[in-house]
C-alpha cells in the first residue's frame, strides 16, 4: 500500500510534537502531568494505563505507561463548529511512560495539526487560529512540568 503522505517528510513541528523528561517516579509523574495540563486550561476526562491492561490481559510485562486524555472544552467546541470529524481524534492525548526507573518521558502531538495535515480540518486562517490557541495551551502545560523540555520545533 502506498501512503498518501510520506511519513519521512513529516517534521515534528508539522504535528506539534512536544516532549519532556521528568526525573521522578511514574505515579508522581502522572499526577504532575495531570496537574500541569489542568493548570494550563485543560480538563482530563479520560485516562487509563495501557501497560496495566496489557500486563493483566496478555501478560505483556510492560513498564509503566499512562495516557491522559486532555481537553480544553472551549477549543473543542470551536473545533467541532469547523469540522465534526475532529471528534474522531478527541481527546488530545498526553502520554507518560517510564524510560527507566525514576525517569519518565512525556509526549504530546497536536491533533489539530494532524487533522489539517490529513484533510479532516481545513487549511485556512480560522483553523490556524485554533492550532495556535491549542499550541499556546500545550506550551503552558509543558512549561508547568518543571522537567527537561525537549524542544522539537
Amino acid at each position: 500500500m502506498t501512503l498518501p503522505i510520506d511519513p519521512t517528510k513529516i517534521a515534528d513541528s508539522d504535528v506539534g510534537t512536544k516532549r519532556a523528561v521528568l526525573e521522578m517516579e511514574h505515579d508522581a509523574a502522572v499526577e504532575h502531568v495531570r496537574e500541569a495540563f489542568v493548570d494550563a486550561g485543560f480538563g482530563v476526562p479520560v485516562e487509563f494505563s495501557p501497560s496495566d491492561l496489557l500486563n493483566e490481559k496478555v501478560d505483556a510485562d510492560r513498564d509503566p505507561y499512562y495516557v491522559l486524555g486532555a481537553c480544553n472544552p472551549a477549543v473543542a467546541d470551536e473545533a467541532l463548529d469547523v469540522t465534526k470529524q475532529i471528534g474522531g481524534l478527541f481527546p488530545c492525548n498526553v502520554v507518560v511512560w517510564q524510560d527507566e526507573p525514576g525517569v519518565q518521558f512525556v509526549y504530546h502531538v497536536s491533533i489539530m495539526r494532524i487533522a489539517r495535515l490529513v484533510g479532516i480540518a481545513p487549511d485556512d486562517a480560522d483553523w490556524q487560529a485554533i492550532v495556535d490557541e491549542t499550541g499556546e495551551y500545550v506550551a503552558a502545560a509543558m512549561a508547568n512540568l518543571d522537567g527537561e523540555i525537549l524542544d522539537v520545533e
